[in-house]
């Protein structure tokens, strides 16, 4: 394993997306932001089955940077309760992760 994460974000659209990814690339918090529209996400909320169309932000960063991500996330998220998860990097290529990890420092 390594000590990078992939970083599942949702958002509304694609510029509330491209600018939690921008924010979080200027601040060295994640590496690069991948945006990725046209999700359909079908979800429990307040008791209710909704649906919506979303965007999906993926970022990498190192494991060590994503407390500080999920409160940046919290402060220009226009939801209540935003996804913030975290997946484990099981294995990669060496000088992907390397520049990952040298891009947050």
């Amino acid at each position: 394993m390594t000590d990078c994460v992939v970083v599942l974000v949702t958002a509304p659209d694609a510029d509330t997306a491209a600018r939690i990814a921008r924010t979080l690339v200027e601040e060295k918090l994640a590496a690069c932001g991948n945006v990725l529209p046209g999700v359909r996400s079908i979800y429990r909320w307040q008791g209710n089955v909704e649906e919506a169309q979303e965007t999906l932000l993926v970022l990498k960063t190192a494991r060590a940077r994503f407390k500080e991500i999920v409160d940046r996330v919290r402060a220009l998220h226009p939801y209540e309760v935003p996804e913030v998860v975290a997946v484990p990097i099981e294995a990669g290529f060496d000088g992907y992760l390397d520049w990952v990890v040298g891009s947050l420092y």
